[in-house]
């Protein structure tokens, strides 16, 4: 098992004792003798605060659910499991709020509230163990027969996952993508296995657990060679571009210039692109490499069952076709099960910009509708905080918006998104929005309700982001309030 190294501690803008600006927290009279400085003191002074004399044990749901009271309460929080037992009486928030969290996993709870608290720190003596997780069907089996690597990101990991495996021949590369940093393990394997890889998130819990198939039921006594710059945890944009060669499966007209191209990402290949993440298609062409950006889809914008995207066994990318476009014109003759090399997922779009987000709005022209697709979703089922998520779409004419009928579906089916069309040349009987992208259009849309958290995410040609951006500061909104997707 592998833990994400942390990243320095406190980290920059931590208050781990003094509360951030604007925000009160409920605290109550300690007794005295028990002061942060006096817990400090206790757990350095040898007592067995687990009760487990030093053992540190796997806990399954199961028995964390058994330690949820006053003189036994255990809580998880990050895939961590800590006896609080002994802290209820050093509390700054009392033993009623601690006890919100007994016999849970309490990582949602304690984001809410203590989020900046260096937990692993103040908590370490009283460290149980680690949660176990059920693994699911494809995890299961001999154990003589698989390998298993768990990785444990000491953070909920998003819904859209964070973890890109690539089995090739004899190597394994596992990248964990987390915020704007990235963790890489890269090993050449000590014995030859199977070429398929499961791969399973438990998104609360942070863990990912990979499964590698013996081909020989021998015994491993290590996963293999460490390979150049395995166990590096560095800036994403500092990692260089990883591809595999994928199939494509499938072509779905979306518009008359507009396709959805399916790649099926091949056995060995797991790939979770983060929401706002976009990923690199390369071919040959003329003796010459093309690559260019593209940001992946999911299958729809109404929620169903789990898409494939979110699987990590495929990818769905939106593509214009321009007749003249290089690589487009390229694409678009392309036969079904043909190779295209995919490279990535690459961005610096973090989902941690969205906490305490209560307003969500997107300014998107043509294909820059992209990146908003996953956001919109995103927005929708996982962040109840984002009161309100609206899209300003600018298009040239109404037969060029990009799942305009999903998009009033979701208008219908869900109060707290909208959607506003704007086409430069539109018909006659068009009867939304004309024109242009101007500083009026924006400022009866950019809402700024009273104490509300506001965030504007643009993507679109280059002309109409750098004036959308220009437009939105002219409208006082701050440079931490404004997103641009490039790419």
């Amino acid at each position: 098992m592998l833990n994400v190294p942390s990243q320095s501690f406190p980290a920059a803008g931590s208050q781990q004792r003094v509360a951030p600006t604007g925000q009160s927290r409920n605290k109550v009279a300690l007794k005295p003798g028990h002061s942060l400085l006096d817990w400090i003191r206790l757990t350095k002074s040898g007592r067995d605060l687990t009760g487990l004399r030093g053992r540190l044990i796997e806990v399954t749901e199961e028995e964390l659910k058994k330690h949820n009271t006053r003189n036994d309460c255990w809580t998880c929080i990050r895939g961590m499991v800590y006896n609080v037992s002994a802290y209820m009486d050093f509390h700054p928030g009392g033993e009623e709020e601690l006890m919100r969290a007994a016999g849970i996993d309490s990582t949602e709870l304690f984001d809410q509230v203590h989020r900046w608290v260096n937990y692993e720190s103040m908590l370490k003596e009283c460290l149980v163990g680690r949660m176990a997780v059920k693994p699911s069907p494809a995890l299961q089996g001999s154990v003589n027969g698989t390998v298993n690597i768990i990785v444990y990101t000491k953070r909920k990991i998003p819904s859209a996952g964070c973890s890109v495996v690539d089995l090739q021949g004899d190597t394994l590369r596992v990248e964990m993508l987390l915020g704007g940093m990235s963790y890489l393990l890269y090993w050449r394997l000590s014995s030859e296995v199977q070429g398929r890889v499961d791969v399973q998130t438990s998104h609360t819990v942070g863990k990912v657990q990979v499964c590698l198939h013996k081909s020989v039921k021998d015994k491993w006594m290590k996963v293999g060679q460490p390979l150049e710059h395995h166990d590096t945890f560095i800036q994403c944009k500092d990692r260089e571009l990883f591809y595999r060669e994928c199939v494509l499966v499938s072509k779905s007209d979306v518009t008359h210039d507009t396709q959805v191209l399916c790649l099926q990402l091949p056995p060995g290949s797991h790939m979770q692109v983060p929401v706002g993440r976009h990923v690199y298609l390369k071919t040959s062409l003329q003796g010459t490499d093309v690559v260019k950006p593209y940001t992946p889809v999911d299958q729809s914008l109404i929620p169903s069952s789990q898409s494939s995207a979110e699987m990590g066994s495929d990818l769905n990318l939106m593509i214009k076709l321009y007749p003249d476009g290089l690589l487009t014109s390229h694409l678009a003759s392309l036969p079904i099960g043909s190779s295209l090399s995919v490279g990535g997922p690459e961005g610096s779009f973090s989902t941690r910009i969205l906490h305490d987000v209560t307003h969500l709005y997107m300014l998107a022209a043509g294909t820059g509708f992209t990146p908003m697709a996953r956001l919109i979703r995103l927005a929708l089922q996982d962040l109840t905080s984002i009161r309100k998520t609206k899209l300003m779409f600018f298009n040239r004419q109404e037969r060029d918006i990009l799942w305009c009928s999903q998009l009033d579906e979701l208008c219908t089916k869900e109060e707290r998104f909208d959607v506003e069309y704007v086409l430069s040349e539109p018909t006659d009987s068009w009867k939304g929005r004309r024109g242009r992208i101007d500083a009026c259009m924006l400022q009866n849309f950019l809402e700024r309700p009273e104490k509300a958290k506001c965030l504007v995410c643009v993507c679109g040609p280059a002309k109409f982001t750098e004036l959308a951006v220009q437009l939105v500061r002219q409208l006082d909104f701050s440079e931490e309030e404004i997103h641009i997707f490039q790419g």
